[in-house]
C-alpha cells in the first residue's frame, strides 16, 4: 500500500487476529513525479493529451466505462486488464513527448456524434521497447490486445515501432455522450472534424476544464 502513498499508522486488534492500519492524507497536492502518491488526483500543471481508441478495444480495456448501448454482459469475464488500475497503451503516434502526471484523456472513436471522450488516466512513463519479446512484458495482463494483435502492431511499419504508454486509470466520465466529436466541436476544443486525434494530440489546460465541465452537468 505504500506505493499508493499510505503510511502505517498503528496495529488494531481485533478477534480474528492483529492488522496494520494504514492511512493517507487526501488533502496535499498530486504528485506529477510520483502519482501513484496522490493517485487519483490530477495536477493542473500537467499536460494533457488526447489519444483515440478503437471501439473493440475501449470497453475491453476500460469497463467501467461502457456506454448504454453496450451490453455489460460482454464484459463480464474476469481479466487481469479490466480489473487492473496500471494499464497500458500501444501506440504509433508522432507525438511521443508524454512525461509522468500527464493527463490523458481517451477518446473513443465512431464518428461525428458516436466519438465520444470516455475515460481519463494518468502517464507513469512511456517506453520503447527493442523487441517483440520487450513490448510483450512490458503490456503483460495491463492491455486489451492479445498476443496476435501486439505482433501486428509490433510489425505494421518497419521503420517506426510503437511505443508504449504506462497509465493509471483514473476517472471513468459519469455521461460520455455529452462529450462527442460534435461538442467538442461546440465547445471549442477543435475547430472541425479535421481536427479529431489521430494519435496522442496535446490540449490546453482550459480546453481540459471545458470537457470536464461538460461531462459533469
Amino acid at each position: 500500500m505504500e506505493i499508493w502513498g499510505f503510511k502505517k499508522w498503528g496495529v488494531k486488534e481485533t478477534p480474528t487476529g492483529t492488522e496494520n492500519v494504514y492511512v493517507r492524507p487526501f488533502k496535499k497536492p498530486a504528485d506529477r513525479t510520483q502519482p501513484r502518491l496522490t493517485f487519483p488526483f490530477l495536477s493542473s500543471d500537467s499536460n494533457v493529451f488526447v489519444v483515440p481508441i478503437y471501439p473493440e478495444y475501449h470497453t475491453e480495456l476500460f469497463p467501467d466505462s461502457i456506454l448504454q448501448t453496450e451490453s455489460p454482459l460482454n464484459f463480464v469475464e474476469n481479466q487481469p486488464h479490466r480489473n487492473a488500475i496500471r494499464k497500458a497503451y500501444i501506440s504509433h503516434s508522432i507525438e511521443r513527448n508524454l512525461e509522468t502526471g500527464d493527463i490523458i484523456l481517451f477518446y473513443r472513436t465512431g464518428g461525428y456524434y458516436k466519438s465520444v471522450i470516455t475515460t481519463i488516466g494518468i502517464v507513469e512513463n512511456t517506453k520503447q521497447p527493442a523487441t517483440f519479446e520487450e513490448l510483450k512484458a512490458i503490456c503483460k495482463k495491463r492491455t486489451a490486445l492479445s498476443e496476435t494483435q501486439l505482433a501486428e502492431y509490433w510489425n505494421r511499419y518497419d521503420k517506426r515501432k510503437p511505443f508504449v504508454v504506462n497509465f493509471l486509470y483514473a476517472y471513468s466520465l459519469p455521461n460520455p455522450f455529452k462529450v462527442n466529436l460534435k461538442k467538442l466541436i461546440d465547445i471549442g476544443v477543435f475547430t472541425s472534424i479535421k481536427e479529431a486525434p489521430r494519435g496522442f494530440q496535446k490540449l490546453s489546460w482550459d480546453s481540459f476544464v471545458k470537457i470536464y465541465k461538460e461531462a459533469y452537468k
